[in-house]
């Protein structure tokens, strides 16, 4: 019989035959399967997990000093707030009319004000009402607006003109004249209503980002997808709109705490904000300004204390921003 021409592979490879040459098939494509990158592998095939949008955003923000700097500065603000007794052993309560308006003094580095109460005391006294008024503020806005601006943007329709007309109402209320308004007639002394009237007013903004961002990614391809799939309402805003449209929500949230806490010292230095015997770094600038000549280091630790703070939170927003911007990239 004439002999049968050896068989070709795909690539133009002799291949063997016979029983011998079936087994060292197999051998070669299993030895393949083993070398193909499993399900959890990796663009690259190493098994490596893909990166996402977070943990780039992390990635940039250790390596960004600015960053750096303004978290420290934050984090011991957060410590000193929630125990100021660290640094502080003084009642900043505790006054001493004798001593008013003297400066630095052993155990006393900046001083006593005009009611002879220790700067230093009532300024690392002060964090706390800053700390917490901005922080809550800012959930308090960033909750509100997200799911107002984020309904408003996922439905349309007349929900969405309401919501418009609404925001732009609150919009043409200037703030401080507004916190004149509404905090004159409050006579607590807590930071309870300065901190509503800051989301009463703040919500707006971020609603009209978070229905923006909504509007955008409701349109992308997956979200589509998920749709076509029959998934409700509900699953497509929580799975798949939201983590992809929070990010803008958390960039201006983190620098607006900055001008929350600025705000609330603006509307305690009026004299419609916090109120003596509540310690803010706003009234200790209210009284300080009438002895600016004859004692200024009443004036010059609140102050300093809250312009670094601002600072810090101003710049905190800018890092995250630049992080989680993919234009930026």
């Amino acid at each position: 019989m004439p002999e049968q021409p050896p068989d070709r592979s795909d690539d133009g490879a002799i291949a063997p035959t016979g029983m011998g040459g079936a087994m060292d098939l197999a051998t070669s494509e299993a030895e393949t399967l083993e070398k193909r990158p499993g399900p959890g592998a990796g663009p690259t095939g190493n098994g490596e997990k893909a990166r996402s949008l977070w943990s780039d955003a992390w990635r940039d923000l250790r390596r960004n000093p600015v960053f750096v700097v303004s978290g420290l500065i934050i984090v011991f603000l957060v410590i000193i707030s929630i125990w100021p007794s660290l640094i502080a052993s003084g009642n900043p309560l505790k006054c001493d009319l004798g001593k008013a308006q003297e400066g630095s003094q052993p155990g006393h580095p900046f001083g006593f004000n005009g009611q002879g109460c220790d700067v230093y005391t009532r300024t690392v006294y002060g964090a706390r009402t800053s700390v917490t008024v901005g922080v809550f503020a800012t959930v308090g806005v960033a909750l509100l607006g997200s799911v107002l601006g984020g309904l408003a943007g996922f439905f349309g329709g007349w929900w969405d003109s309401v919501l418009s007309r609404v925001t732009d109402v609150f919009f043409g209320i200037p703030v401080v004249l507004g916190g004149l308004v509404f905090l004159s007639v409050i006579t607590s002394t807590t930071v309870w209503p300065v901190i509503g009237f800051i989301v009463l007013l703040g919500w707006p903004q971020i609603a009209r980002i978070a229905r923006g961002s909504v509007i955008t990614a409701k349109h992308n391809d997956y979200v589509q997808a998920a749709r076509a799939l029959g998934a409700g309402n509900s699953r497509m805003l929580l799975r798949h709109i939201a983590p992809n449209a929070v990010a803008p929500v958390i960039v201006v949230a983190t620098i607006a705490l900055g001008t929350y806490i600025a705000l609330e010292a603006t509307l305690s230095y009026l004299g419609v904000g916090l109120k003596p015997p509540a310690v803010s770094w706003g009234i200790d600038i209210s009284s300080a300004s009438a002895y600016i000549r004859n004692a200024p280091h009443m004036l010059l630790w609140p102050a300093g204390a809250l312009a670094v703070t601002v600072l810090a939170f101003i710049m905190l927003g800018d890092a995250v921003r630049d992080a989680l911007d993919p234009k930026l990239r």
